[in-house]
């Protein structure tokens, strides 16, 4: 194993040249320090990082707190959060909660005391802001996903803005009876409510109607939910001619129940998802998707909480991260409004 003094003594330096090098010292002149990481990079050296965090009081953990591992869009998220962090050093570990209150709630607390992570990335599903604000934890906590009101840095994309744009794609192509599923009411301000208010500001911005049954509730966003909710629709005396479904795995399943039906996508029925999940790309139809951007996701929230690691005070902080409505066959223009 390549050590300190292997590199020191190939550059002609001092092992604590070669450590400020390694560590980022400011006060190192330019032209020294490409030297030593030359060196560095031909040697092949690796930091002990494990010594490095035992001796700073850390464990270079950081959790990454989600409801469904199996979830296409978190696993994708997830992916991009190890890459973020492997390069800074650190380590991931993903805590499943199944979206329960309990479990939620008790990692929400698991930094009172001694723990093994140096900080938290928590997507919640149950917990509130009161939840939060009880908390008496010392290890910082980004939050991802929707906005709970709680005192937490956080970072987000705009659901309401973005169901708005997916919506509007739709109207455009002319689709008249717009339907949505994974409308979940009752489960207080959560991603659902949120895309539902962008879905009916896009249909009041056209005049259209707002028909309280093309609004399908699903308990979950699954594939099978999705099933189901589509063939309800198309139950219906008027079927819907589009539907806005709120993730990728709902609208999966919708086109695969109006196929069944002998219907065509998107010329009988235009569908739209939510998440940009790589199952959607290569789909048949591929599936039209508000695409949020993950790396980015990744990026903003791993810099936020490093700062609140390192010991950075300053208010509460929001994060919008940008998406794109990344249109595919399954909402293609008829030919005929072309």
């Amino acid at each position: 194993m390549v050590t300190l003094r292997d590199v020191a003594n190939r550059a002609g330096v001092s092992v604590r040249t070669v450590s400020n090098v390694v560590n980022g010292w400011p006060h190192v002149r330019p032209a020294l320090r490409q030297h030593v990481q030359t060196v560095i990079d031909e040697l092949g050296y690796r930091p002990n990082l494990a010594a490095r965090y035992l001796r700073g009081g850390r464990t270079g953990m950081i959790a990454l707190v989600i409801p469904e591992i199996d979830a296409p869009y978190f696993a994708e998220l997830a992916r991009c959060f190890g890459k973020e962090l492997s390069v800074k050093g650190l380590t991931l570990a993903i805590e499943q909660t199944d979206g329960l209150i309990e479990r939620e709630r008790a990692l929400v607390d698991s930094g009172s005391g001694p723990t093994m992570f140096d900080g938290i990335i928590f997507s919640p599903i149950s917990t509130t802001a009161a939840d939060f604000a009880r908390r008496r934890a010392d290890v910082p906590v980004v939050l991802i996903g929707e906005q709970l009101g709680a005192e937490c840095d956080h970072v987000q994309i705009d659901n309401i803005a973005a169901s708005q744009v997916a919506t509007q794609h739709l109207i455009e192509l002319g689709r008249q009876r717009i339907a949505l599923i994974g409308h979940q009411p009752g489960a207080g301000i959560n991603t659902s409510d949120l895309r539902v208010e962008g879905y009916k500001a896009a249909l009041r911005a056209a005049s259209l109607p707002i028909d309280p049954q093309l609004l399908t509730p699903t308990p979950l966003f699954t594939r099978d939910g999705g099933v189901s909710a589509a063939e309800a629709l198309l139950s219906l005396p008027e079927p819907p001619d589009a539907i806005f479904c709120l993730s990728d795995l709902l609208a999966l399943g919708a086109m695969s129940a109006i196929i069944r039906r002998g219907l065509t996508v998107p010329e009988d029925i235009a569908i739209v998802g939510f998440d940009d999940i790589e199952e959607g790309r290569f789909a048949r139809p591929s599936l039209t998707s508000v695409s949020p951007d993950k790396k980015a996701i990744a990026a903003q929230t791993v810099r936020l909480l490093l700062s609140r690691i390192d010991g950075e005070k300053h208010s509460p902080t929001t994060v919008d991260i940008d998406f794109e409505l990344v249109i595919r066959e399954s909402s293609q223009m008829r030919p005929e409004l072309r």
